[in-house]
Parts: structure tokens; C-alpha cells; sequence
């Protein structure tokens, strides 16, 4: 069942891979069907040298499986709840990149320093807060799923396409898996490029909110000019 899913969301996660985004066996991507009955995800710990279409786990929204030979990511429970949570959702990526990664340890949201950022992310990009001990220990990624959704209760998270889970990494979500894992890239890109800025100009402001504006805007909405119809 679902065939052309299990092929996109395989190359979706090769593509991880080719962008340099994850090491090892670490991160995922799910995507959810068109009538969100079933999402279909990476299985956990499959080294990505010798994964097929055929190893992903398709499951229903409790993440019972329904199709599948293996076990299905153990982030599973987190996209669910991002699932649940965001109806625009149709896929979410998990990485631990490095440069995203860095300012989740650190506790950091994702200042908009430039144009770059304001391109995809309107505004910064939040750090989530710590998970207690009592939700690490009762159903950690179902919890971390929530707290990201506890954390774009005043967000709009189609303006805001990722976050930062505090301690932890990046999750970034899209309308496709192409476009999920493009916001994983700039994910990383831009907090990279943070990094150098506050380097270089340490104590540095964020970009003007009307340059934030024109940028995100010019991409965005009903307005929007970039690129072609």
C-alpha cells in the first residue's frame, strides 16, 4: 500500500544524506496521506546506504502499523503529535545537523540576523522549553511532540516552518517532503550562518522588521513575486 509514498519518503530521507544533514543512522522523515489516515516513515536504525522504498513503515495516526516488516522510527510518536497538531502539515523531518543542533544545546532560538533567514522563516526560529523529568519518563516523544506544539501556540507554524527541541535538535515540517527537507537545509544553513555573525559582530541586531517583511512576503502569500508562476 501506499507505493509512490514509501518511494517519496525514501528519497526524502536519502536526500538527508546528500545534503549533509545527518550522520550514522540519525534523523527521519514521515509523511502523512492526503486524507491523514496513514503516515509513512522511516525505520528505525536502517543505515541509509541500503535503504529501499520497501523498508518504510506505514501506520495509522495511534501508530499502530498497518504495512511493514520493521520498526517504524522511534521518533514516530513526536511527527504524530506535529501531525495532530499542524492540519498543513503533510510531512515532518527530524535531523540532529550540526549547526541547529548547536543552538538547541545551547538553549538558543534562531535570531533572523539577514535575508536569507527572512527568505523561509518569518522571524526566529523558537527553542522549545525543557521537557520535566515526569514527561521525559512517561512518553518522551510523544512529550516532545507536544512541547513543540505547546511552543506554536502563538505561532503560525506554516510562517515558521521548523524549531528547535531544547537539549535536543531540529524538527522542520513542510506541505511535501521536498519542501520539509529543503527547511531542514536552510534550517541548518541559516543557523550556521548565525553563528559566523555573532562572531564576527558579536551583540548584533536582528534584520530590520521591514526588511524581514519584503523578503518573506515577496515569497509568500497572496502578494507573493518570487520565482515563477
Amino acid at each position: 500500500m501506499l507505493e509512490q509514498l514509501k518511494q517519496e519518503v525514501c528519497a526524502a530521507n536519502l536526500k538527508l544524506v546528500e545534503y549533509g544533514l545527518v550522520v550514522l543512522t540519525w534523523g527521519n522523515v514521515s509523511a502523512i496521506t492526503e486524507d491523514r489516515r496513514y503516515v509513512v516513515i522511516k525505520p528505525s536504525g536502517v543505515d541509509y546506504a541500503t535503504m529501499t522504498p520497501e523498508q518504510m513503515v506505514v501506520v495509522d495516526l495511534e501508530g499502530t502499523v498497518a504495512e511493514g516488516e520493521l520498526r517504524p522510527s522511534s521518533d514516530l510518536p513526536t511527527h504524530l503529535e506535529l501531525y495532530r497538531a499542524f492540519p498543513a502539515v503533510r510531512s515532518v523531518v527530524h535531523t540532529h545537523s550540526r549547526y541547529a543542533t548547536a543552538m538547541a544545546q545551547a538553549e538558543r532560538s534562531l535570531p533572523c540576523y539577514g535575508t536569507t533567514h527572512a527568505d523561509t522563516f518569518y522571524g526566529d526560529v523558537p527553542c522549545t522549553r525543557h521537557l520535566t523529568a515526569e514527561e521525559v519518563a512517561e512518553a518522551y516523544e510523544r512529550n516532545t511532540g507536544r512541547v513543540i506544539a505547546e511552543t506554536f501556540r502563538d505561532r503560525d507554524p506554516e510562517a515558521v516552518p521548523g524549531v528547535l527541541v531544547c537539549k535536543h535538535g531540529p524538527f522542520t515540517w513542510g506541505a511535501s517532503c521536498r519542501k520539509a527537507v529543503e527547511n531542514a537545509l536552510i534550517l541548518e544553513e541559516t543557523a550556521h550562518m548565525a553563528l559566523l555573525t555573532e562572531q564576527l559582530a558579536p551583540g548584533v541586531a536582528p534584520a530590520p522588521q521591514y526588511l524581514q517583511d519584503k523578503h518573506y512576503f515577496r515569497k509568500h502569500g497572496a502578494n507573493a513575486y518570487y520565482g515563477q508562476k
